[in-house]
């Protein structure tokens, strides 16, 4: 089985960076909580179904990062949630979901 290639969200500076490259190439944040089951079987739906070829994927650890899942919020003016995943392109959230709603067909179908 073929893993995502996930880059690690550990500091809030990275935000800047998703924001400069989604100028050029789309970019998807994953906000998942380690101590959460429904998480937990939203990222493995979502790494099993998606083709990450097209965009750069972020995965946030909510337990380690909160601060960073905060600046998210306010930063692309949403609602933390958890799970979560956001597509952001341009600098702007496109198109985000949460819990039972993530769906790797849809993100591909809007990329």
């Amino acid at each position: 089985m073929e893993y995502m290639n996930w880059k690690v969200l550990t500091e809030v500076s990275q935000l800047e960076e998703i924001d400069d490259f989604s100028n050029e190439k789309t970019q998807l944040i994953f906000k998942h909580s380690t101590r959460c089951i429904i998480s937990k079987m939203a990222l493995q739906n979502f790494e099993r179904s998606f083709n990450s070829d097209n965009v750069d994927c972020y995965l946030l650890d909510l337990i380690k990062f909160r601060e960073i899942s905060n600046h998210i919020a306010s930063r692309y003016q949403i609602t933390h949630e958890s799970p979560q995943v956001l597509v952001i392109k341009n600098a702007k959230v496109i198109y985000h979901e949460s819990h039972e709603g993530i769906n790797a067909q849809e993100v591909e179908n809007i990329l």
